[in-house]
């Protein structure tokens, strides 16, 4: 055979499965199996469902944690929806005698492999990846911990937020105590990251034909993520801020999209603001009348318009301080999922030459169990059954 013949038949199998596919997608409808929870792994699937993966989400006996978060509809509360929308579920109880075999057999029939246990758990249970790359040699296999494969360190968003020195630096900017984010952020940019690796590995596996393991850790992910991570590797003693500042103004407070010291700048350079402070003056007391001045200028509007006119004529950057309600208000940024009233986030592409989106609505456990088997099994429903009675396969 020659090596024209081999190239032929690997971009084939990748980028035209057998499986159901999407037309509209920007994906082929690769197989992605989903073992993880909360939100990292999760989130990284249901981007993938959205341009098109068919995933399935394995669940076991035990409750998500997403699901003590938000409002309950039809079984599933809103963080749930949100990180599962579109997927299909099979429920497994992996302790029960049967299901390590069920879901290698699920493994050797996907394209990826998405899970978040602590590191060594899947090795443990028969699941690891040297396992199942021997039954399937293009499984692209991700394994999101939160330090790295060598830690068993429990790691929730809120840990990374502390130890990625997020909160030291806005704790030190804002001169109080430190305190947490109000969004997981470590888990959202892990997911971003993940759902990157799968792409790169799945276009690597077209030219290649071999999968691979992909190792990724809520720590790294976040630290490459800092768009101030420079001043640290240079160990820049200099303050550094590249944060908005809010100040008050006609009809409620308002955003300059720079820094104090910037936006002074900004705003003396186009002569709108003049400089209080004497010649002579110590820096501490020229920051200081120089806001108080910006604050002045500000107040001196008789109404918010004329006020946004003139930082609008000056080319500056500014921002109302919304309500998260008044972002979503009306159905903005997110779509309804097919056939119920419920709506979720939208994910933010927009293809000029294809479609993206939730493609069915939130799964119940084990909603799937019969449906999704004798897709990427075949099994009959007589083994489905039996399945179900000997506790291998779950359903709510």
């Amino acid at each position: 055979m020659s090596h024209a013949r081999v190239d032929v038949r690997i971009v084939v199998t990748d980028f035209a499965p057998n499986h159901t596919q999407q037309p509209s997608a920007p994906l082929p409808a690769w197989r992605v199996l989903d073992m993880s929870q909360a939100i990292s792994g999760p989130y990284a699937a249901r981007i993938l469902s959205d341009l098109g993966a068919d995933v399935l989400r394995i669940e076991s006996p035990r409750t998500d944690v997403t699901e003590y978060f938000g409002v309950v509809t039809d079984g599933r509360s809103g963080m749930y929806a949100q990180m599962n929308a579109g997927k299909r579920s099979v429920g497994v109880d992996l302790a029960a005698p049967g299901a390590v075999a069920l879901v290698s057999r699920l493994a050797a029939a996907a394209d990826v492999l998405i899970e978040n246990f602590r590191p060594g758990v899947m090795d443990r249970l028969g699941l690891g990846y040297a396992s199942l790359s021997a039954a399937q040699p293009r499984l692209i296999m991700v394994s999101v911990s939160g330090f790295g494969p060598d830690s068993q360190r429990r790691a929730l968003a809120p840990v990374i937020h502390a130890e990625s020195g997020l909160l030291a630096r806005q704790a030190d900017l804002d001169e109080r105590a430190p305190a947490d984010l109000p969004l997981a952020l470590a888990d959202t940019v892990t997911g971003l990251h993940a759902a990157i690796a799968v792409l790169a590995a799945l276009h690597q596996r077209a030219a290649t034909g071999h999968g691979q393991h992909i190792g990724l850790s809520m720590l790294a992910a976040v630290a490459a993520s800092d768009d101030h991570a420079h001043a640290a590797i240079d160990a820049s003693t200099e303050p550094y801020s590249s944060r908005g500042t809010i100040w008050a103004a006609p009809g409620g407070p308002l955003l300059i999209a720079a820094p104090p010291k910037h936006a002074w700048a900004m705003l003396s350079r186009r002569g709108m603001v003049m400089d209080p402070a004497p010649s002579g003056s110590d820096l501490a007391t020229k920051a200081a009348l120089r806001q108080q001045a910006i604050g002045e200028w500000m107040a001196g509007f008789g109404d918010r318009a004329s006020l946004v006119a003139e930082l609008e004529k000056a080319g500056i950057a500014w921002a109302e301080v919304a309500d998260s309600a008044d972002v979503f208000a009306g159905g903005a940024h997110s779509e309804r999922l097919p056939g119920t009233d419920r709506r979720v986030v939208a994910m933010p592409y927009e293809f000029s030459a294809a479609a993206a989106g939730v493609r069915r609505g939130v799964a119940r456990r084990g909603a799937h169990n019969a449906e999704a088997l004798a897709d990427w099994l075949g099994l009959a429903a007589a083994n489905v059954a039996a399945l179900t009675t000997d506790g291998v396969l779950i359903a709510d």
